[in-house]
This record gives C-alpha cells, structure tokens and sequence, in this order.
C-alpha cells in the first residue's frame, strides 16, 4: 500500500498496528487522513478482516465522513466495517443483546423530550412543584449520574441534601418506568452495555474476539461512560489506537474528561505515543501565536505545532472604543475582503457566547451582508426573546390579539387551549378583544399582571420596564429554576435585551414604547437570508470545534468575557479557556485579526474590562496592533445634563421633533406634546436633544 503521501509522523501512526498506540494530533495535523489510512493499512498490509475493525467517533458528520472515505480506499470491503458514534454502537450491542437485559426485541429509544415527559409525570404524581424542582435540572442530574456509571442506589450514596434526595428517587421511579414501557434513553445506549459486560463476562468476551483492533477519534472528549466502554473492548488484544488532542479539550460541560488522554500511558504502559505536530493548514504566524498562548497551560501533553506552509502576514489586534465600535470596524476588513473577491463561506466571526452575536447581525444586516449563525437563533427569532416583545406589545396595546395568545401561558399558568378558544370566540362574537374578555381565576390574575405593567410603562423607562416584565410575568423565575446550560443562555439573552433598550434611550432620549416597538420591528422584520455557500458566518468558539475558514474575526478578547468571568476563580477552568482560545486561533489558514473593546455593555450594564490575559501570552513580534479612533462614540455622561431643570408648560425643542410642550415630569422622565402631528412623547430628562426655549 502506498503510504507516500504522509509525513513520516503519519507513517508512524500507521504503521504501530499492534498493541496500544495513542496519537497527539495538532490542529489541522491531518488525524482523520491517518485513521483511515490506517484501517485501510490493516486490511490490505495486516490481511486483517474488515469485521475485526471497530472506528469510533462523536458525531454522525464525523462517521459518515470516515466511512466515505474508507470505502474510496477499499471498495467493499469499506462497508464490512463497524464505523459508528459511540451510541450507534451501544445500540448495536443492545439490539443483539436485549433479552439478557429484560427487554423486549421491539424496545424503543425515548429522546431527550420524551425523557422530560416522564420526569414531569413523576414530579406531577409526587405532588412536587415544578417550579422548585425544575424537570430539565432533573433531567440533567439523572443523565450526568449515568455517565458517570452511577445507578440510582449509587447515586444515593452522594446525595446529601434532601433535593437531592428527591432526585435519587425520582431516578429510580424513571428507570422503572422506561422498563416498563420497554425503552432506553440515550444515556442508556451507553451505560447498559457495560451493565451487560459486568454481568455476563462471556458477553464481553465475544466482543473481544470479534473486535481485535480498536480506533477512538476525539479521544479528549470521552466521559466516564465511554472512557469504560472502549476499556472493556479492547482489554484483550489491547489493540487500541486512540486519537485526539489534548490541547482542543473544550466540553467539560457535557461530561467530557480530558484526564482520559493525559492518562492513556498510565492505563496502558507499554503505550506507543506519537505526535503530530505538522499542520497543513494555517501560516506559520498564525500557528506561533496559537503555541504562545496554549504554553502557558500546565495540564497537557508538551506539543508544539509548526508548518511548511508560507509565514504569512501578521495576526492584526484592534482594540475597539465599545462594542458596536468593534462589529464596524469588524466589517469594515469584511467588506474589503468582499470587494477582494473572498469568497463569504471563508470568512468567519467567533465570540465566546452567544449574546455577543446581536451587534453583528444588526451590522451585518445594515451593510446588506448575506450571513448565518451557526449554534443559534437570529437574535430577535429566538423564542425567549419573541415572548419578551410580545409582553411589551401587550402592554402598548391590550388589543393584540395574537401577542396575548403567545404569551397567556407563557410560563404556564394552567390556562388551556378551550379556555383560549372560548376568549377567541368571545372576542369575535362581541367585536372586542380577548384581553377584554379576561374572566377566569387564573386569567384575571394574568390581566392584574398586565394592568400593573401598563401603568409602570407610564412613569419607568424602557429598561426598567423590561425589568419589571421579566420579574412580574415570572419569565426569569421559570428559567432560574431550571438551572440548565440551555436556561442560563435564554437568561443571557433577555438580560442582552436590556443593552438594545438601554442604546435606544441613550442615542434617542425617547422612552416611549411605541417609538422603540417600532424601531425594533424594522431590524427584526428583516427576512433572515436564508442559509446558502455565500454567506459569512457568526458562531461561538465551541460550535467551531472541527471547521476551518480562511479568514477568522476573533472579538471580545477581555477578562471576565474571555476567559469568562465564570472560570477566573478555578485554574482547571481557566486552562479550558485558554483551549478554547487556541481552537479558535486555529480555525484560521490565512489570516487572523483579534479585537476587544475599552467598553461593553452586556446585559444592560457598561463594563470597562482590561484586554484578555491571552493577548498578554502573545509576543509582539507576531502582531500588528491598531487601536481605532475612527468612530464617534456616544458618552453616556456628555449625552445626560444630571442637572437640568424643568417645569410644566416648559417650551422645548427636540433634535427630530422639533417644538414641543412639556405637559408632564415624573422622576427622570418628561411628557412632551410636540407640534406638527408628532403628539406626545416620553424623554429621558436632561437628554442632550431637547433643549428650553427661553
């Protein structure tokens, strides 16, 4: 077999068939041209039987692309072989196997929804409040103890307080509920093989025998289920080969334990340990700033990149005045990109959450640049956010009919859909609305909700409104309990709805809700370009894991953003940052421009953060540095007069509305009756746009 077009790391890699083999590979090292030729290396060279192979990867993307390129090398034969995720093989064993676990042959799979289904009926049957014991945190407990192999009644053991208490047997109840209705989760496609393998060792054994050679992809990302699985298979012949990159570790957060490869020497001893540090992808500038900031972790496996590729040009830095600041001057280099001829599918903007992606899809939209957001929602399409707009539409107009049906239940207040339908056909019948039509207990507690937020919208500004929505409607609440990854990220995005209110305030001097509804339904009405080859692309660092573009935005390069605030406090934490920093650096092949900012709002609240650590880590000889003064930025403190007085019957003028009347003052807030139409408008007091006329 030809093996001519490796390098002679690769070579290695390929060759070391026999006993336990573990392959460090970099950043665009070329690990999958190396798992493929290797298996395709066994059949041809070792006349090892294609069923004798055993390829495992995370993802379905991951195994179909192997497959395909394993059937180009052997024909086939390529089909013969097991390349699969970890769960599709977990099936596969339950599926020759389910007698022996006390399933039927019919058994079924219950998804992630299905799962939460039957928790909500255990925490109903208990009597529990769904509000204290939130199903989804459940849910996630209960899947978080099996892959760590924990049963109920181990499980137990740990529990100390008496939620958790309440959990461990809801746990058990769950289990017995799903083998009664002859199903397994998704958990289980993991955890019950090695039930199997524990009580039938002869099980295991033919597994052993029929699977002599193993390969792991990804092997940085296994958790305690799959570190045992791969374990058991392959104890026998300790024909393992695992692959992976210590450095790229970066989901501790789904159970991923990056210790499994740092420990892979210490499990198998007489391991063969190979490195592959050649990449084929990024400059060599490019890959001296990613080994300047991935040194400074101590945790890892001593590795360094380097390339034949050309030096290439140097890493720009930006330091931007705010946040809008950076997305202009982000798509300033796009635009000059563009009208260079880049194809959009290669340039790309990375940011470590997901509410960063706003200020970039507002500029993308107004500069007319075809985009999609990879990992999420168009900003104002998500539903957490559509909920929160509809509230505010309610409370500036009770007669939308169609923003009350969105969010009558909304979080649920036990009011059904008959009870809907009866509002809807009363409203009709009577010519009025259905917030008119209010009567039920739960519905006129719903209506008090909304008659207090309509007189606070009178005399608050939009941000405290928003505030005060997400407090009274219990739309915050309902996501704290949850205590989710997914609850605490729609939190983020209604706390980021509070910087769209708070810019329109400060650049406007208006706190009028309509004025705002209005101004938003422009942006948000804009039809979202739908996904094709030429677009860019907006997506965080973690759902970048695995692409490459030649063109990367690294922004929001600030302590407490990135490395994020959360992960400051704990030196294992703080180093999953760092791997985070050092895949988005290798995303790139070309070029790569890094930008931050003096200031941000985030939340509804302006922070001045220093520059990132990780710029700290990066020698100046690799960078050229920028710090952008082209941009006017509005100061908060020079757009406010804190001490301007007014009195009723006050003549103004105002910027945009020209003259006008003050008919009301209330705390910070004036009413203003304007001439020539316009009508009354609410402003922020002492904002720079109005001005006494004397």
């Amino acid at each position: 077999m030809d093996l001519d077009t490796l390098n002679e790391k690769q070579k290695e890699a390929v060759e070391a068939t026999e006993g336990p083999v573990l392959v460090l590979a970099g950043a665009g090292s070329g690990k999958t041209k190396v798992l493929t030729t290797r298996i395709a290396y066994l059949i041809k060279e070792k006349k090892v039987r294609p069923t004798s192979i055993l390829a495992i990867t995370f993802t379905n993307k991951a195994a179909l692309e192997m497959k395909e390129r394993v059937v180009n090398l052997l024909g086939e034969d390529g089909y013969r072989i097991q390349i699969s995720t970890f769960h599709s093989f977990g099936l596969l064993i339950l599926k020759q196997n389910y007698e022996k676990l006390g399933f039927l042959k019919n058994f079924t799979i219950a998804d992630s929804e299905d799962s939460l289904t039957i928790i909500k009926k255990i925490i109903k049957e208990k009597n529990l409040d769904p509000k204290l014991f939130s199903p989804r945190l459940i849910r996630n407990k209960i899947s978080g103890a099996k892959n760590e192999l924990l049963s109920p009644d181990e499980y137990d053991k740990y529990a100390n307080t008496d939620f958790e208490k309440i959990v461990v047997d809801i746990y058990k109840k769950y289990q017995k509920r799903l083998k009664a209705n002859n199903s397994v989760d998704f958990d289980d496609l993991l955890t019950l093989p090695i039930t199997l393998f524990n009580e039938y060792p002869e099980v295991l054994k033919r597994y052993q025998e029929q699977y002599k050679y193993l390969l792991v992809d990804e092997y940085q990302d296994t958790n305690e289920a799959q570190y045992i699985l791969t374990k058991y298979i392959s104890a026998k012949y300790k024909n393992i080969c695992v692959v992976g990159d210590n450095d790229q570790s970066i989901y501790s957060f789904r159970g991923a334990n990056y210790r499994n490869i740092l420990n892979f020497e210490k499990d198998y001893q007489d391991c063969k340990t190979i490195m592959l540090e050649e990449n084929y992808r990024s400059t060599k500038n490019i890959l001296n700033v990613a080994n300047e900031v991935i040194k400074n972790n101590t945790l890892r496996k001593d590795k360094k990149l380097w390339t034949n590729n050309d030096t290439g040009v140097k890493i720009k830095y930006v330091r931007t005045e705010n946040e809008e600041d950076e997305a202009i001057q982000v798509f300033k280099e796009i635009k000059e990109l563009i009208n260079k001829g880049v194809p959009k599918k290669e340039i790309v903007v990375l940011y470590r959450t997901n509410v960063q992606s706003r200020v970039f899809e507002e500029e993308a939209l107004k500069e007319n640049i075809p985009y999609k957001v990879i990992g999420s929602f168009y900003f104002y399409k998500r539903k957490e956010i559509k909920d929160l707009i509809a509230y505010l539409k309610l409370i500036y107009n009770f007669k939308d009919d169609n923003s009350l049906t969105r969010i009558i239940n909304v979080p649920k207040r036990k009011i059904g859909i008959k009870s809907i339908e009866q509002l809807t056909n009363k409203a009709s019948s009577t010519n009025s609305s259905m917030y008119e039509n209010l009567s039920g207990t739960k519905e006129l507690e719903f209506k008090k909700i909304i008659d207090d937020l309509i007189e606070e919208s009178k005399k608050c500004t939009l941000t405290n409104l928003v505030d005060l929505v997400l407090d009274k409607t219990g739309l915050k609440q309902e996501l704290e309990n949850e205590k989710t990854i997914e609850a605490d990220t729609k939190l983020e995005h209604l706390e980021e709805f509070k910087s769209i209110t708070k810019h329109f305030e400060e650049n406007n001097g208006i706190i009028s809700l309509g004025d705002f509804l209005e101004n938003i339904s422009l942006v948000a009405d804009i039809e979202e370009h739908k996904e094709n080859d030429d677009v860019i692309t907006l997506m965080t660092i973690h759902s970048a894991k695995g692409l490459e573009f030649d063109y990367v935005f690294l922004v929001g390069l600030e302590e407490s953003l990135f490395p994020h605030s959360n992960c400051l406090e704990n030196k294992d934490e703080l180093e999953e940052e760092r791997r985070l920093c050092y895949v988005a650096i290798t995303r790139a092949r070309v070029r790569l421009w890094l930008f931050n900012a003096r200031k941000r709002m985030l939340y509804g609240n302006t922070n001045y953060n220093l520059p990132s650590r990780f710029l700290d880590e990066i020698a100046d000889e690799y960078l050229e540095k920028e710090e952008n003064k082209d941009v006017t930025i509005i100061n908060k403190e020079e757009m406010i007069d804190k001490n301007a007085s007014y009195n009723l019957g006050d003549k103004v003028i105002h910027d945009k509305y020209k003259e006008g009347v003050i008919v009301g003052i209330s705390d910070d807030i004036l009413t203003i009756a304007f001439e020539h139409g316009i009508g009354i408008k609410q402003m922020i007091k002492g904002h720079k746009s109005i001005r006494k006329v004397d």
